[in-house]
């Protein structure tokens, strides 16, 4: 292992005009920081992907590259969302460096656990993932719905990192390994514990958004979450089965009933027989149709094999 490694810092900008300066500023100081104190090269250096950004994200960005030795960009053509803008820049510059670090832009992660990444990194550990301590910080709903989110995982056979988010360090053969992977719909969380090699983690505490405001409402982290478990588990279609034997069992009953009622003379006869089947299995059709045809749009997109994302510029 290289005493002195080369490390990047890869971090998707979208609309982060308002904290990017102190992002750029603080990420600037951990490197020059660790290089000064022989932990990592010289040439380490951190670069900030726009990820089709409608302010002053990519101004900020190449004024920051002439002014900060470390700074490097990345300009997407167009905004193709938190994974594939993050993949962009794990590829792009996955054989500049021995390992990559991914972190937000937001601030919330602390850059302070970087230098524990990469002392973890320097004992021979492929894939290091900052790991929150608690959620603090949270409102009720998102710490509520984030647990949701985890344990849904583990019902799905999901394999991904307990309050794990994409603060991780990868090593170049971490990274050689993803840019196998050729699939549109990405969810990292699950596609790097897949990889395996030699994993550790590191926790900390998240910190208070610096500025702006937060890139991933509910709506936003309800379709992430749906879409992780569509892209790492078919348990949803075993799901349609085990509802499609549940009814069954259900209409049997129902069956029973609808016969006792009829003899004993409670109901209009042919009325609970025909509403309430109909109701209910045209319900439980519909909800597995939409399941099915989930799995079929993702079908539909990854056999098209489109491009995940366009390079415009780069600067460094």
């Amino acid at each position: 292992m290289n005493t002195k490694p080369i490390v990047g810092i890869v971090s998707p900008c979208y609309n982060e005009a308002l904290v990017l300066p102190e992002t750029s500023a603080q990420i600037n100081a951990v490197l020059a920081d660790l290089a000064a104190r022989n932990l990592i090269s010289e040439k380490s250096f951190a670069v900030f992907i726009d990820d089709g950004s409608k302010d002053q994200t990519w101004s900020i960005i190449e004024q920051q590259a002439r002014q900060l030795a470390h700074i490097k960009g990345l300009k997407l053509a167009g905004n193709v969302g938190h994974q594939k803008a993050l993949l962009a820049g794990l590829i792009t510059f996955k054989d500049e460096a021995d390992a990559l670090i991914s972190i937000d832009a937001d601030l919330q992660d602390d850059v302070r656990v970087i230098e524990d990444m990469i002392v973890k990194f320097k004992s021979g550990t492929d894939v290091v993932y900052g790991v929150r301590k608690e959620r603090v910080t949270d409102t009720f709903f998102k710490r509520n719905t984030a647990l949701l989110f985890y344990r849904l995982m583990k019902i799905m056979k999901v394999n991904i990192i307990y309050n794990h988010a994409d603060y991780r360090l990868c090593s170049q053969r971490v990274l050689n390994a993803l840019s196998e992977f050729g699939e549109v719909n990405l969810f990292l969380r699950g596609i790097i514990p897949s990889i395996g090699f030699r994993s550790d983690v590191v926790y900390y505490d998240r910190l208070e958004r610096f500025a702006g405001e937060s890139k991933y409402p509910f709506r936003k982290m309800a379709a992430f979450a749906w879409n992780g478990v569509t892209s790492f588990s078919n348990y949803p279609l075993k799901l349609v089965t085990i509802v499609g034997f549940v009814i069954f069992f259900f209409c049997l009953l129902m069956t029973g009933y609808a016969l006792f009622a009829l003899y004993t003379g409670n109901v209009v006869p042919g009325w609970l027989s025909t509403v309430l089947p109909m109701y209910f299995l045209g319900g439980v059709q519909l909800f597995c149709f939409g399941i099915i045809g989930e799995y079929i749009g993702k079908i539909y997109s990854e056999v098209k094999q489109r491009p995940r994302y366009f390079i415009d510029k780069r600067v460094d």
